[in-house]
């Protein structure tokens, strides 16, 4: 496994054709949000980094109870509900399948908190759908709790991002092994499934499905900060609106999101810096991937 370079991804931020219009840059959905991690900011800034990653439109897609609060977060951004008790979502397939119409990608997760509906509404879109899908966060935790056989059922092309705690949990590695050896136990997790791609943070990220992958050392102690993994996925279903499902993609990802956290705290300082000043960086570090 190889570092990444930004020669190797250059290709992932092609000059557009002026005749170019949103649709062909996908349209993507962010699926979290509920009333004890309703996360209006989180989601809002979420879904920024997507559009700043190049995708043409984000649908955010919360529990009813909490579209109040999000709703003035989101500006160029459209909103979907989904029914909701007790400040979580109600599993609805009719639903479901109406939030994701025209979807090209979507990450799922994000401030969803723990429900049992989560795991249907999960089992579901992977047990159904054909499309690239980022699980982050309670995303994690719900895949935690499922049979992993549902990773090489489904259809949809899975993108994972777990730091090193919740690949514990998904993994069933110990803890103090993947410390000590991450690279290999990234792959050899990864190599089980057909249609999966591992992001495993840390000082050095790790991108693999098993047979191919990249060693990611973008990034910097600024972006220790609330949010920041949120901005990756963001970045991640941004990208997956116009790109392949592929290691590449996600390890474009990585190193978009890490290259401009390390521009935001070049200007701030490693103290200072929120989630939002990674976001602002994001168009500068695509004109230094270009160049």
């Amino acid at each position: 496994m190889r570092e990444l370079s930004k020669e190797d991804i250059k290709c992932i931020f092609p000059v557009r054709d002026e005749n170019s219009n949103k649709g062909n840059f996908g349209y993507v959905g962010i699926i979290g949000g509920c009333t004890e991690y309703s996360g209006a900011v989180k989601l809002a800034n979420l879904s920024c980094s997507s559009l700043r990653a190049g995708c043409g439109v984000v649908r955010v897609i919360v529990p009813k109870e909490i579209a109040g609060s999000v709703m003035p977060y989101l500006l160029e951004q459209t909103l979907y509900t989904i029914d909701s008790k007790n400040g979580h979502m109600i599993f609805n397939k009719e639903e479901i399948d109406k939030s994701l119409e025209k979807l090209k990608a979507v990450a799922i997760g994000m401030g969803w908190g723990e429900c049992e509906d989560n795991e249907k509404i999960l089992s579901y879109i992977l047990e159904t759908k054909d499309m690239p899908v980022v699980i982050d966060a309670d995303g994690l935790n719900t895949l935690a709790k499922m049979d992993k056989s549902i990773l090489n059922k489904t259809k949809c092309k899975v993108v994972l991002t777990p730091h090193l705690k919740e690949f514990e949990r998904i993994s069933g590695y110990d803890f103090e092994e993947i410390k000590n050896d991450p690279e290999k136990l990234a792959v050899k997790f990864a190599k089980q499934f057909d249609n999966v791609i591992l992001l495993l943070k840390g000082h050095t990220t790790i991108v693999t499905n098993g047979e191919e992958g990249y060693l990611v050392r973008r990034g910097c102690a600024g972006m220790a900060t609330a949010g920041s993994g949120d901005v990756l996925s963001g970045v991640l279903v941004g990208l997956l609106g116009y790109n392949e499902p592929n290691v590449l993609t996600v390890a474009a990802g990585s190193y978009l999101a890490g290259l401009a956290g390390e521009l935001a705290q070049k200007e701030l300082n490693d103290i200072s810096m929120k989630a939002l000043d990674t976001i602002a960086k994001i168009p500068e570090a695509i004109n230094e991937i270009r160049e």
